[in-house]
């Protein structure tokens, strides 16, 4: 700081005391105002990203989301395994009065019963997916007990008991979850991949926002500070006749535009700050203070390379491939249920019934059960053929819009790394503008301070300067977010050359460690 003091009075040798002091003046007010911005908290977009990823409220709903679909893939892992079930009644007590047929007087008559009743049943279920048919393996016990005139008590028993049973011309629900249940999970995966380069992308808007605002009320400091500076300068040189008044006026209308210009960007600081913390679900009243990235290295994304990255990852290209599934499953479903439904159920095993609960698993007599059963639609007015034919329709329909989705993801794809290869070019151009600019800008203010340049050389400085940083800013937002776009859309890392998913399972696997 002290060198550019020194500089500056090199500058103003040969000027009044006045003006030169109020140069240096207004130059150490500056440095201090900056000095005390450097209390906050400092971010680079990187931190920024990790802070959204991890503590954002879109990222809780992510994780939550994902957290749901797995839970769901697991359920339905479970269903496909052998599953145990006790049923029971434990307590069954009637009093009532019922009818009763009294065959010595052949009439008959009403008596009161009371009669106490306990069941179990314990099960394994296996489901085949093939066929569509359960397996069961089962063992039954059952007490009886009657009370009044003729007290009596039974146990009846099915030590054990094997079956199967299916529908056997109906719709196989076990076969379509097989196919789609997997891809859902693989679609909540990707999808979850997809919100988290969605919130990358996010942030970076959020970044930019905030940076181009913090660069404006930096702009607006320094032009303050500056224009207050050439202000009583000019003051002083209208005393000695070396400008005119119509100049010396609009100094001071440069200056109070200058101050009311501050205030504005320090409102739209505050707005951007507010915005920024908010979505990182920061401390309100945490103070941010953004370092802009470097420039990014050259990097050339392949069209199409680009494009089958999307359509084997891209969770909207999983997402249409279930649609079609799903329609197809209700065209099968429908169509299978317009003709007729058939059921099969066979079982073999052992029964015994005693008055004693140890002679009740003695000696027990074969079990068979088999039994088929039709339900025939004889009218129905049509209603079955013609939920078959709006499957059929809507099936097609499906069709139809997953083509169109998935054309306009690929033009999205497309135009996104198109705009991308061009921003580094673009980026090249801005950071050279903006280095001339501000060496234009220092020379034609050195100039006009030992009155070598006029009044409206400098204005027309000041705002190539401020014309250029906007510009600089703006490209690298541009950069950064088709960046992230790309990454949203490939759900691949071009940097690393190595898929998210995979990276994700990495994560996973080390976390479950």
């Amino acid at each position: 700081m002290i060198q550019i003091i020194n500089n500056y009075s090199t500058i103003c040798r040969g000027l009044p005391v006045k003006p030169a002091m109020t140069i240096i003046i207004a130059l150490c007010l500056s440095f201090t105002a900056k000095a005390q911005q450097t209390g906050a908290v400092e971010l680079s977009l990187n931190r920024t990203i990790e802070i959204a990823t991890d503590s954002s409220l879109q990222a809780f709903s992510a994780k939550n989301l994902y957290q749901a679909n797995y839970w769901a893939f697991h359920s339905y892992k479970a269903a496909r395994l052998p599953s145990l079930s006790l049923t029971m009644t434990p307590l069954q007590y009637y009093r009532d009065i019922t009818r009763r047929y009294d065959s010595e007087e052949n009439v008959d008559i009403f008596r009161e019963q009371q009669s106490l009743y306990s069941s179990g049943n314990l099960s394994i279920r296996q489901n085949f997916d093939l066929t569509g048919g359960t397996f069961f393996l089962d063992s039954e016990l059952g007490y009886m007990r009657n009370f009044g005139d003729n007290v009596y008590s039974q146990y009846t028993t099915v030590p054990i008991r094997i079956g199967y049973s299916q529908n056997l011309f109906g719709f196989n629900s076990f076969k379509w979850e097989k196919r789609i249940e997997p891809l859902k999970y693989e679609k909540a995966k990707k999808q979850y991949l997809y919100n988290r380069e969605a919130i990358s992308e996010t942030s970076s808007e959020y970044f930019f926002s905030l940076a181009m605002a913090q660069t404006e009320y930096d702009m607006a400091v320094d032009n303050v500070s500056s224009s207050d500076t050439l202000y009583r300068i000019g003051e002083e040189r209208y005393k000695i006749a070396a400008i005119s008044q119509n100049e010396l006026l609009t100094l001071k209308l440069d200056a109070i535009n200058a101050k009311n210009n501050l205030k504005k960007s320090e409102i739209d600081l505050k707005r951007a700050m507010f915005a920024f913390v908010s979505y990182l679900n920061m401390d309100k009243e945490t103070s941010v203070r953004l370092a802009l990235p470097n420039r990014p290295k050259n990097m050339e994304i392949p069209v199409d390379a680009a494009l089958d990255y999307a359509r084997e990852n891209n969770p909207d290209f999983i997402g249409n491939r279930q649609e079609i599934l799903e329609s197809e499953r209700e065209v099968e479903r429908t169509k299978k249920s317009s003709v007729f439904d058939a059921s099969f159920r066979a079982s073999i095993g052992f029964n015994q019934v005693a008055n004693t609960f140890a002679n009740a698993y003695q000696n027990p007599s074969q079990q068979d059960v088999v039994s088929i059963g039709f339900t025939i639609p004889l009218v129905d007015w049509g209603v079955r053929k013609g939920r078959a034919n709006m499957a059929r329709n809507n099936l097609n329909v499906t069709k139809i819009s997953v083509q169109q989705k998935e054309q306009n993801l690929e033009q999205d794809v497309v135009m996104t790394v198109n705009d991308f290869n061009v921003q580094q070019d673009m980026i090249s151009s801005a950071e050279e503008a903006l280095e001339l600019a501000n060496r234009t800008y220092n020379t034609t203010k050195e100039r006009f301070i030992i009155g070598a340049a006029d009044i409206n050389s400098l204005t027309l400085s000041l705002d190539r300067q401020k014309v250029a940083q906007r510009n600089y800013i703006s490209f690298l937002k541009n950069y950064w977010s088709s960046y992230y776009k790309i990454r949203k859309l490939t759900l691949f890392d071009f940097e690393k050359n190595e898929a998210l998913s995979a990276i994700f399972d990495h994560e996973m696997n080390v976390g479950t460690r």
